[in-house]
């Protein structure tokens, strides 16, 4: 496949590591500009940076993405910087495994602020420039969960529901505006989310899938690089799942 994004601005937030790393660099392979959003990882996103400008060209943009200032910075410094914006990546979130006794408000309240507030308001400050953009998308990284639920990640498991519900109502408000919005449910992705799995549970895992292997983060990426390109300029409102027949929805 050839630079397909060559010359797209696009801005991946949560990118200084796992699923968003991984689609950084992917995005920056196939040519393009890539703003790296992350919150605390200072050198983590240096490393993501090295590695997207070997390929391209790419920015750090650090902040919060559920403070509305944040947000609003970093849409706008990396617009400006680069005269525009084409794609934003929803894909910072956080995943707190408690279940609804021993959850406290606090928990609930910062999954929902990262993982739903934060695409809500980027999105938002997104949409002056993506309208001025030929080659639009929001693209929203969801869960399997929220088609499964889980025992443990009440707070969690709404948020990715929630974000599917933000996916449909963004891509019937702005598909006339020439603006895809799309999410993608992962399934078992070996992130930092189950960084404390033995390898024995890993086994267990896969074995439960059906293509009998847990996903790896760039195949997030190569899902995100098909709606982000001209391949997927006629899908919208789609949520992708991404899993390897764990959940079929």
């Amino acid at each position: 496949m050839t630079r397909v994004l060559e010359g797209r601005k696009v801005i991946v937030t949560g990118a200084s590591r796992g699923i968003g790393k991984a689609i950084a660099i992917k995005f920056a392979q196939k040519g393009a500009v890539v703003g790296i959003n992350y919150f605390q990882s200072d050198e983590q996103a240096k490393r993501v940076l090295s590695v997207v400008n070997e390929h391209s060209e790419g920015k750090l943009l650090k902040g919060d993405v559920a403070v509305e200032s944040d947000a609003r910075r970093v849409v706008c410094e990396f617009a400006e910087k680069y005269d525009g914006l084409d794609v934003l990546i929803n894909n910072a979130g956080i995943y707190i495994r408690k279940d609804l006794e021993k959850s406290t408000v606090e928990d609930y309240d910062r999954t929902m602020d990262v993982n739903v507030r934060g695409p809500f308001l980027l999105s938002k400050f997104a949409l002056p420039y993506l309208k001025e953009s030929d080659h639009a998308r929001i693209i929203n990284l969801s869960s399997q969960l929220a088609f499964k639920g889980s025992t443990h990640g009440t707070a969690y498991v709404t948020s990715k529901a929630a974000l599917i519900g933000l996916t449909r109502a963004l891509a019937l408000e702005l598909g006339p505006h020439g603006i895809t919005v799309n999410a993608i449910a992962p399934g078992t992705i070996e992130t930092d989310i189950i960084g404390d799995y033995t390898e024995e549970k890993k086994k267990v895992r896969a074995a439960n899938i059906p293509v009998d292997r847990l996903g790896q983060p760039v195949d997030i990426a190569y899902a995100a690089l098909y709606l982000a390109s001209d391949m997927g300029s006629y899908v919208n409102g789609e949520i992708l799942g991404v899993n390897g027949g764990s959940a079929l929805h």
